[in-house]
């Protein structure tokens, strides 16, 4: 930690190699970020689809870290399903932060940790696609913060939510983490390519990735938002 660098906070692999006056706790920091990234609307900018992934590349030493389970599979299972619950629990608050202060929200100014359009845009999603949203919105960053926050304040049905919110949270956690751990299985048995020397671009093509539908809706919304303008002159 004497070499701390803010760039650092990008970096899904800081946080799965997190180390604590010797003690490696990445498993704890990995499922706070989780939980933050969905239920803190400030955890918009924190990495989340790119530390699944990288999780399940790193899933042995983040688990046996803290308790030592031999079984690859059994790890999986584990680390996956605790993800899927810090999920659970983040979209429950950002529900609740919701339901409780919506209002203030929508009237509060922009900051660095809060952006008033990224709302509004997480609303109209929401509205376009009903409770299929939050499945949906788990996998696009900064969608997901907003999200359950969005569902609290149009008082979406609670019971709803938590279906939509546990069903998304595991497939969401479990496919991410196994995608991982799978594909640097099958790369370094087959290939000899180990994932691990290539964080970077993986981080990269996760990030383009993952942006991409939300680059898009946003360009599409600042385009018709012209037009519409247009016409109106």
């Amino acid at each position: 930690m004497n070499n701390f660098d803010w760039k650092n906070l990008l970096d899904p692999l800081f946080y799965i190699n997190f180390d604590l006056d010797g003690v490696k706790i990445g498993l704890y920091i990995v499922l706070f970020i989780v939980f933050a990234e969905t239920g803190l609307f400030a955890g918009f900018f924190l990495p989340g689809d790119s530390l699944l992934f990288l999780a399940g590349i790193y899933s042995s030493e983040l688990v046996q870290n803290i308790v030592y389970i031999p079984y690859d599979f059994v790890n999986l299972i584990l680390l996956s399903s605790l993800v899927a619950f810090s999920g659970i629990l983040g979209n429950m608050v950002g529900y609740w932060f919701g339901s409780k202060s919506g209002h203030y929200l929508y009237t509060r100014k922009d900051t660095f940790f809060f952006k008033k359009k990224y709302l509004i845009q997480s609303k109209d999603f929401f509205q376009k696609h009903g409770g299929r949203a939050i499945i949906f919105a788990r996998f696009l960053p900064i969608v997901r913060t907003f999200a359950p926050i969005v569902a609290g304040i149009v008082e979406m049905d609670k019971k709803k939510f938590m279906y939509y919110n546990i069903l998304s949270s595991f497939m969401w956690s479990f496919s991410l983490i196994f995608a991982g751990h799978y594909l640097q299985q099958l790369l370094l048995e087959n290939f000899d390519i180990n994932l691990k020397d290539h964080i970077e671009l993986i981080v990269i093509g996760l990030v383009v990735v993952t942006l991409s539908p939300v680059i898009f809706k946003f360009a599409k919304s600042t385009v018709t938002h012209e037009k519409h303008d247009v016409s109106e002159e």
